[in-house]
């Protein structure tokens, strides 16, 4: 068994080798709390997670890091636009990251840092590089020197020559306008704090580049991200520890955007999907498997018709399992995933490939119910089961079944909509089928979903 991964430094699919065996290290780079997230920023927190469930399948135990960028420009900004403090703002959005990642069910990391945490540890870091001269200080701003370092925009693939570095405000004192700020000099009003070099406030790169240090080492083997991070973001990550000494990331390995008519789905164009205004159409069990389902590197087309088409496809699988359960009871999940699958997720997380695998397996189940193969369509399920349970979207679990603290409710909940079912067969019975068809108008209005059934009439939550 080997897992290979899209690697963006060597441009192409590499083995993975862990630097420890039995053990993979991952950075993340996570929200930039200037605002409430919309699905596009929650896509990269899904395909980590089901990363990282993969390797913890596959045996390895995971130090999974996940920043959180709570001081820059931008919130900076909106604190002056709302007159409000600068760590309200940020605390609010980071507590509605937290509650869509929650939402659609992914891991908490193992360390979550904040970079207003790590003020320390980014000085250090600039003290460092300034005594071995790939860093210097100007107007109270301290710059990194990208010609100081050989191997600058290897990561991204671009010519020093042809670069145009974005800028700052206050950015003053540069030896070369292609040196980026590490450490931006204090202004009226801005938080900042103490250094060598007089009061100021972190730069976005050396935040994470502290941070990594700190939680993962000097050498660590996965580093993700947006592909809109490449550059100048990690670019400068790695300039600034590979300079103070470290090796850094062995894999860097990006994701593909949401995208609205074709352009990345961002606040500033105006077209983002907020994650809570979305939970509350969608089941969230539904979005992650629109998000989560389509392989990373690839950019998703954000459509309603899009998200019909997943809901439709994961009620299929949810309806198998429902079946299968009311037929035989409780089933466990397979000890291990089919072969197809683990072979699809190992080559570069396959996850389109490894849910087809979901699915010829669900027909398989299906047409062992309808020949009352009750043995086959138990021994099914559990195969899908351990396989939703590598992609987070086991139906049956208790963070989408609600069996966790949930179970009382789920049941006067089931006992009264039967009720109304017994009701609604007794009209149909005596063939009174007005009354029938308003009774369902009524449940489907209340949010259920009726699928009648030879065996009787089945309620779901619409969500």
């Amino acid at each position: 068994m080997t897992i290979r991964l899209y690697d963006t430094n060597a441009r192409q699919v590499r083995d993975f080798a862990p630097l420890t065996p039995g053990r993979v290290s991952i950075y993340l780079c996570g929200a930039t709390v200037q605002a409430a997230p919309h699905i596009g920023h929650i896509r990269s927190g899904l395909n980590f997670d089901i990363m990282r469930r993969w390797f913890g399948y596959r045996g390895y135990e995971v130090t999974f890091v996940r920043n959180v960028t709570d001081i820059d420009d931008k919130i900076i900004r909106k604190a002056a636009e709302q007159d409000r403090p600068w760590w309200a703002i940020g605390y609010e959005n980071e507590r509605a990251f937290t509650s869509g990642y929650d939402a659609l069910g992914c891991l908490p990391p193992t360390y979550e840092p904040r970079a207003t945490g790590h003020v320390p540890e980014m000085i250090e870091m600039m003290r460092g590089l300034i005594e071995r001269g790939h860093a210097y200080e100007a107007d109270g701003n301290v710059y990194f020197d990208v010609r100081s370092f050989p191997d600058y925009l290897e990561l991204s693939n671009q010519e020093l020559d042809n670069l145009r570095q974005p800028e700052g405000d206050g950015e003053t004192g540069k030896r070369d306008q292609r040196d980026f700020a590490m450490w931006k000099a204090a202004k009226p009003g801005e938080p900042s704090w103490e250094t060598p070099w007089g009061r100021g406030r972190p730069g976005w790169h050396l935040e994470c580049s502290a941070m990594v240090h700190k939680y993962l080492g000097r050498v660590f083997d996965i580093h993700g991200g947006g592909i809109d991070l490449i550059f100048p973001h990690h670019e400068n990550e790695i300039a600034q520890a590979k300079a103070y000494g470290d090796e850094f990331a062995q894999y860097w390995v990006h994701n593909a955007w949401v995208t609205m008519s074709g352009e990345k789905m961002s606040k500033s164009l105006g077209n983002s999907v907020l994650v809570s205004e979305m939970v509350r159409r969608w089941r969230p069990i539904v979005l992650r498997y629109y998000l989560g389902t389509p392989h990373y590197r690839s950019m998703i087309e954000y459509s309603e018709e899009a998200l019909r088409e997943a809901e439709s496809a994961f009620a299929r699988i949810e309806g198998f399992a429902q079946r299968v359960v009311e037929k035989a009871g409780v089933v466990e999940p397979a000890a291990e995933v089919p072969p197809a699958f683990a072979e699809a997720m190992d080559d570069d997380m396959g996850v389109p490939q490894a849910l087809a695998v979901v699915h010829t397996t669900v027909r398989q189940g299906n047409s062992a119910l309808t020949a009352d193969d009750k043995e086959t369509a138990v021994a099914r399920l559990a195969e899908v089961r351990a396989m939703l349970g590598v992609l987070g979207l086991d139906p049956l679990d208790p963070h989408w079944s609600g069996s966790e603290g949930g179970d009382d409710l789920h049941g006067v909940v089931d006992s009264l909509v039967q009720l109304v079912l017994e009701q609604r067969q007794s009209a149909r019975s005596r063939k009174d089928y007005g009354t029938a068809d308003a009774i369902r108008d009524q449940l489907v209005q209340a949010g259920l979903e009726i699928e009648d059934t030879p065996t009787g009439s089945r309620w779901t939550l619409r969500g």
